[in-house]
């Protein structure tokens, strides 16, 4: 049985490897030179204790970041380990996932240590192979995993980023904009809350890989440099969405600007054919004396017939208005 606070414990070494360890066998396998992987629940009340307590031989620079509720990706180089802090996707069911996920992990040549204040699906999968006995057999195959793996879920997060563009930039070309200013600006909100974690990730991975630790061999270091490359790639790429966001959302303003015009411009010609008409009817209904025609039966019908003559000499100023307003081609 183990506590509450370990999620995941597992021998990666030996006529053991791949197996799930309790208490006892943990804390025996991380100060013997196996390689053992441990995995807590950051959020939990004995989370700290445990650390304190069973794993007192690491640095206490190590101890104090594994347990730092406030994180950013970083590599700090302790002695023959690396203290390394990654961002992870969050796919949990809720929350949105750019809101990255902190993974803090402790790794030397016999002995890895992860921490998570929620959940990481990588760590799971990484379990999973494990068990299934088809996991990584050292540090460096662990590390190098563990990257791969955080690294081909934020490209596919910007990929899915890439499409979401697509689909507006497709529909505002249509002009089909209702409706589309608040999925402009969540793209642009996705990516800015993504962004700001990629550039010091992708400068932790490439550390990584010029480490010097004895478990980082030749091999290691040319797949965790390219794994720094492709997070260079996906940087690179939300830049262009970024930009993209901003000159979607310019076209959507421009496109509901013109839209007003149009509409000012209706609104403009009903006026002007009606404010004479109204200028006129009210001018001849004021009640004092000296009004011409007020003897007359047929003033009202020369009244009527100017009024239709002046909505006649508008409707031809308007339909000149609209002719010389549009754009020649």
């Amino acid at each position: 049985m183990r506590d509450a606070h370990i999620k995941y414990a597992h021998v990666l070494t030996g006529g053991a490897r791949g197996a799930i360890l309790d208490d006892e066998a943990m804390r025996t396998v991380l100060r013997a030179e196996t390689l053992g992987w441990v995995h807590l629940d950051g959020t939990h009340a004995d989370s700290a204790g445990w650390i304190a307590s069973h794993l007192d031989y690491l640095d206490p620079q190590a101890i104090e970041a594994l347990l730092d509720p406030a994180s950013r990706p970083r590599i700090t180089p302790l002695g023959d380990g690396l203290m390394i802090i990654l961002r992870v996707i969050n796919f949990n069911e809720g929350e949105d996932p750019e809101d990255m996920v902190s993974l803090r992990v402790w790794i030397d040549a016999h002995r890895i240590v992860t921490v998570s204040l929620r959940r990481v699906r990588a760590v799971e999968r990484m379990s999973d192979a494990l068990s299934a006995g088809i996991g990584p057999q050292t540090a460096g195959q662990f590390l190098t995993r563990l990257i791969e793996d955080v690294t081909g879920k934020i490209a596919d997060f910007q990929s899915d980023l890439d499409v979401q563009a697509e689909a507006l930039e497709d529909k505002i070309v249509r002009d089909e904009s209702d409706g589309l200013r608040s999925d402009v600006v969540n793209l642009r909100l996705q990516v800015i809350a993504a962004r700001r974690f990629m550039a010091p990730q992708r400068d932790v991975i490439h550390a990584i890989a010029l480490s010097q630790c004895s478990f980082i061999d030749e091999e290691t270091r040319r797949e965790i440099e390219e794994e720094a490359q492709k997070m260079t790639r996906v940087i690179e790429d939300l830049d262009e969405l970024r930009d993209q966001a901003i000159v979607l959302r310019e076209e959507l303003s421009g496109q509901l600007s013109d839209r007003l015009n149009r509409n000012m411009f209706v609104l403009s010609m009903i006026s002007a054919v009606f404010l004479p008409l109204g200028f006129l009817t009210g001018l001849f209904g004021v009640n004092v004396g000296g009004m011409p025609g007020l003897a007359s039966n047929a003033a009202f019908f020369w009244l009527c017939a100017s009024l239709v003559g002046v909505v006649a000499v508008q409707a031809g100023a308007v339909f000149w208005m609209r002719r010389t307003r549009r754009p020649s081609r």
